[in-house]
């Protein structure tokens, strides 16, 4: 016979082993793999056609996405402004360059005669 299990205790486990998958993908490789490539991952304007079940077109006008909670919990995949998921919003991959190994100082020679 099998020991009890409290569901609370399922719960807990089913969360620990699904953190850090957002739609089948894990997350944490991923922003790895970008911050590797100097790449940087930028979410832009809404898309969510809130009038598809009408058989109509309308956005909301949400222009970039603002996380409503801190990275690492559900709510960082959830829009403060317009309330949609992170996956509606326009997905932008900006190359940056790393600047910090640049020197701003130029040196000048003077030549003696």
């Amino acid at each position: 016979m099998r020991p009890h299990r409290d569901e609370g205790d399922h719960d807990d486990q089913e969360r620990r082993r699904y953190k850090g998958w957002s739609n089948g993908n894990y997350n944490n490789k991923e922003k790895q793999q970008a911050a590797e490539a100097g790449l940087q991952v930028r979410y832009r304007e809404c898309r969510k056609n809130h009038a598809a079940n009408i058989g109509g077109y309308a956005v909301d006008g949400c222009r970039e996405f603002m996380a409503a909670g801190a990275e690492g919990t559900s709510a960082a995949f959830k829009c403060a402004a317009c309330n949609c998921h992170r996956n509606f919003h326009k997905r932008e991959v900006v190359d940056y360059e790393d600047c910090s190994s640049i020197s701003t100082t130029t040196t000048t020679t003077s030549s003696a005669k």
